[in-house]
């Protein structure tokens, strides 16, 4: 067994997919702060300090922490390390954008921690059930289109691991030639465009605000579009599919595949159902325990 204090002791991780997955391979008592935002799992917010918000952070706060190591994510969070660094904190910085490197991720995260086969099974576990979603998604008689909303205003879509869990669940995103641009700034959509592109599903996840969808509705010229007319209208939280780690990986492809099999009309089994609280228009409600349960009235 590796000792303890070989590896860092004192982690702090200014986004939730690295305190998720300490937690998912048994680590959370390495970890000393998170990010304000952390909201998974439940948890993790009611048990570590919160040190940080996305792009800004209580400095003081994390040097009291005496950590020993932090995680940090992409460019956004490039001003918070460049300060710790200057004081003379250690500092990791994932920048994991696709399928793949969320699960590369893991994996370096476990090796950090000096528990690397957990993070090999983690990461093999998370895999096989993406192949299961992709083997259930195969049986759709089609593909429906899909916008993914980031963002309403400006309108936001594309961003990669998202358009990859998309394709794994069963859809196809309209914005594929966005997946390759980081930043959001290059991922901005312009609403009469969506009306040419005329997507079959719209799902919402607007980044920490409730998807209203009588705005998506009520922009111009969006009555036309075929997800608009038929209803094809969604929700996922953003904490479950907008982070690049485990909640994507699981809960978040869960949910992008109900929806899609749901605007087919196609059963899908049990063991790939939502397990959280999802858009209530699939008609069916998560249990305590996990379990899917049909909340749809039978015909009058």
């Amino acid at each position: 067994m590796n000792n303890l204090s070989s590896y860092p002791r004192r982690i702090i991780c200014l986004t939730e997919e690295t305190t998720e997955t300490l937690y998912l391979l048994g680590e959370q008592d390495r970890i000393v702060g998170i990010s304000g935002y952390t909201v998974r799992p439940p948890e993790a917010r009611k048990e570590k300090p919160k040190v940080s918000a996305f792009i800004n952070a209580k400095f003081d706060k994390i040097l009291s922490l005496q950590p020993d190591l932090v995680f940090a994510f992409s460019d956004l969070q490039a001003d918070i390390a460049a300060e710790l660094i200057r004081r003379g904190v250690n500092v990791f910085t994932f920048n994991q954008r696709s399928v793949q490197q969320i699960l590369e991720m893991i994996m370096t995260v476990g090796r950090i921690v000096g528990c690397s086969n957990k993070a090999e099974r983690l990461a093999a576990d998370l895999q096989d059930q993406l192949r299961a979603i992709e083997r259930s998604a195969a049986r759709f008689w089609r593909r429906p289109t899909v916008l993914f909303e980031e963002w309403y205003d400006p309108l936001i879509s594309g961003i990669r691991w998202v358009d990859e869990l998309i394709e794994i669940a069963g859809g196809q995103p309209i914005y594929p030639e966005f997946r390759e641009c980081q930043a959001a700034k290059d991922r901005i959509v312009d609403p009469a465009d969506v009306v040419t592109r005329d997507p079959e599903v719209v799902i919402g996840s607007w980044c920490g605000r409730a998807v209203k969808k009588n705005w998506i509705r009520e922009r111009e010229g969006w009555n036309s579009i075929k997800a608009v007319r038929e209803g094809q209208l969604y929700e996922i939280k953003s904490a479950l599919i907008l982070q690049p780690g485990p909640a994507a990986l699981t809960e978040g492809v869960r949910q992008l595949h109900a929806i899609l099999a749901h605007s087919l009309n196609v059963e899908v089994d049990a063991s790939l159902m939502p397990r959280e609280r999802c858009d209530m228009s699939l008609g069916f409600a998560v249990q305590s325990d996990g379990a899917a349960s049909d909340v749809r009235r039978a015909p009058q």
